[in-house]
C-alpha cells in the first residue's frame, strides 16, 4: 500500500553501526588512558608535592584529556545518527513481519530518543516489540520466545553508562585541587570503561536483531528446525 512499510535489508546499516561503535570503543579506550594518566599525575602531586610533576607533563595530560573528550563527542554523535537510522529501518521491517505488534507508530523509533525522561524507557519498549516481531515462529507455527538477553544487557549497560558518565563529568568539572582531580579521574575512567562494555553489547544486539530479520525475510516466518 502507498506509504506502507517496505521490507529492506538492515545488514548494510548494521555493518555501518558496528564499525562506528568500534570507533567509539577506540575513543573510549583512549579516554581511559587519559584518565589514568591524569590519575597518576595527580597522585604524584598529592604524595610528593606540586614540584613532582613538570608543567610540560601537566600540559600533555590536559591536551590528552581534551583530545580524547573531543573524539568521544564526535564519535558519539556520528554513531547515534546512524544507529537511529538503523533502528528505524528495523522497526519498519518488523511492521512488515507483524503489522499489529506495535503500540506506537513507526515514527516513534526516531522520536522516542528525543523525549526527555521518556528516552530512558520508550526506545527499550520499541526494541522489545521489534525483537518479538522479528523472531520466527516455531516449526509447528506456534509462538517461539527468543531470548532478549542481548537487548536487555545492552539497554541496562547503556543506561548505567549514561548516568555514570553524567555523574563523572559533574564531579570532574567541579573538582579543585590535585586530590579532587585524582578522585574524579578514577570515576571518569570507570565511566569510560563501562561505556566500552556498553558499546560491545550494542554491537551484539545490532548484529543479533539484524540477523533475525535477515533469516525471517529469507527463510520465512516459520523456523525450519
Amino acid at each position: 500500500m502507498p506509504g506502507g512499510p517496505v521490507l529492506r535489508s538492515p545488514n548494510g546499516l548494521a555493518t555501518a553501526v558496528t564499525v562506528l561503535l568500534s570507533v567509539v570503543i577506540a575513543a573510549d579506550l583512549l579516554a581511559v588512558f587519559a584518565d589514568l594518566n591524569m590519575y597518576s599525575l595527580m597522585g604524584r602531586i598529592v604524595s610528593d608535592g606540586a614540584g613532582a610533576v613538570s608543567q610540560a607533563e601537566r600540559d600533555r595530560g590536559d591536551s590528552l584529556n581534551g583530545v580524547s573528550t573531543l573524539l568521544q563527542i564526535l564519535t558519539l554523535l556520528a554513531t547515534a545518527g546512524v544507529f537511529i537510522v538503523w533502528f528505524h529501518r528495523a522497526r519498519v521491517n518488523a511492521e512488515v513481519f507483524a503489522p499489529n505488534a506495535f503500540s506506537k507508530g513507526r515514527g516513534w523509533a526516531i522520536g522516542a530518543w528525543f523525549v526527555p525522561i521518556g528516552n530512558l524507557f520508550l526506545p527499550a519498549r520499541i526494541a522489545r516489540e521489534i525483537w518479538n516481531a522479528s523472531a520466527q515462529a516455531a516449526p509447528d507455527g506456534s509462538w517461539r520466545q527468543v531470548s532478549q538477553m542481548p537487548l536487555s544487557r545492552w539497554w541496562s549497560l547503556w543506561i548505567a553508562s549514561t548516568v555514570l558518565g553524567r555523574i563523572a563529568g559533574s564531579i570532574y568539572n567541579s573538582a579543585e585541587g590535585a586530590d579532587a582531580i585524582r578522585q574524579a579521574s578514577a570515576v571518569m575512567s570507570a565511566s569510560d570503561l563501562l561505556d566500552v562494555v556498553s558499546a560491545v553489547c550494542a554491537i551484539l544486539f545490532v548484529r543479533k536483531l539484524s540477523g533475525m530479520q535477515h533469516i525471517k525475510a529469507t527463510q520465512g516466518p516459520v523456523a525450519l528446525v
